[in-house]
């Protein structure tokens, strides 16, 4: 394919509804489809409100197993119903062992495989360690709607060996499905302009297109600030929202542009992974 349209979608995902959050996203997603999206983004976990702030044991009854996530299902009827790809997080139960999971969903509504979240933060308002193990199934792509997508999940974004491995594997446009707000400990620290720089420069080093979808508004005491966005493959905005903003980013890529542009650059070509074995080992 040499253009993909693509949709990120930016709401408030705070109602102790399940069923609520989750027709809310399903509503963007038809709006989405009917402006000629082919993959739609919505944020992460956004079946509800980002739990993982406190350390509670009651809260993992939230996870399921994967055909069972009511995320997943809702997801399958409507890509199977608007012939959309759906990137979909949701909280998993495996047996004894939880996750931070990416269903991708295709077109025909099928699960054509899922990613573990594999970088877990763990800080105030951020305490995903006590929630999710790390996956260990490695950085993923898919092909979805003609072309080849990869997916990280949240703090998966800032590491740059993330995005350069699905680039290697074969993906022409990085998606991130993010939570993030505010930062409990430091009331003046704003990172969302360095969450964007940092996938923005993922789309320099790849000379490809990122699409981000985030959370905005307040849950209990913590604020989300949005700031959902579509970059091209030299790392400029195509499409934005601001902290408050709810409702469908919609862009058509050019990714036939976006491959010769990548080739012309020699960032593939001049690589010498022979010198990087010491960022692969541990400090």
């Amino acid at each position: 394919m040499s253009t993909l349209t693509v949709a990120a979608l930016q709401l408030a995902l705070n109602s102790p509804d399940e069923g609520e959050n989750i027709a809310a996203v399903s509503a963007l997603v038809e709006e989405a489809a009917s402006k000629g999206a082919h993959v739609v983004l919505p944020p992460e976990l956004f079946s509800g409100p980002y739990f993982c702030k406190h350390e509670d044991e009651a809260l993992f009854a939230l996870a399921r197993p994967t055909a069972e996530h009511p995320s997943v299902i809702a997801m399958q009827a409507l890509a199977s119903k608007l012939k959309v790809a759906i990137p979909t997080s949701f909280f998993e139960r495996d047996g004894q062992h939880y996750y931070n999971t990416l269903a991708m969903v295709d077109e025909r509504g099928e699960i054509i495989g899922t990613y573990r979240k594999s970088h877990i933060p763990d800080g105030p308002g951020y305490e995903e360690k006590f929630y999710f193990r790390p996956g260990n199934d490695g950085f993923k792509v898919w092909q979805v709607a003609g072309t080849t997508i990869g997916v990280g999940i949240c703090w998966d974004q800032w590491y740059p060996e993330c995005a350069r491995v699905m680039a290697l594997i074969g993906a022409e446009v990085l998606f991130y499905p993010t939570a993030i707000g505010s930062e409990p400990y430091d009331d003046n620290l704003d990172t969302s302009r360095m969450w964007r720089r940092a996938m923005q420069g993922h789309a320099v080093s790849n000379c490809m297109p990122v699409v981000a979808a985030n959370r905005i508004g307040v849950e209990d005491g913590q604020a989300f600030y949005g700031n959902s966005f579509i970059a091209d493959e030299w790392g400029d905005l195509v499409a934005e929202f601001g902290s408050g903003e709810s409702g469908v980013l919609v862009t058509t890529l050019d990714l036939e542009r976006a491959r010769r542009h990548r080739a012309g650059m020699g960032f593939f070509r001049d690589r010498r992974p022979q010198l990087y074995g010491r960022i692969a080992q541990d400090i």
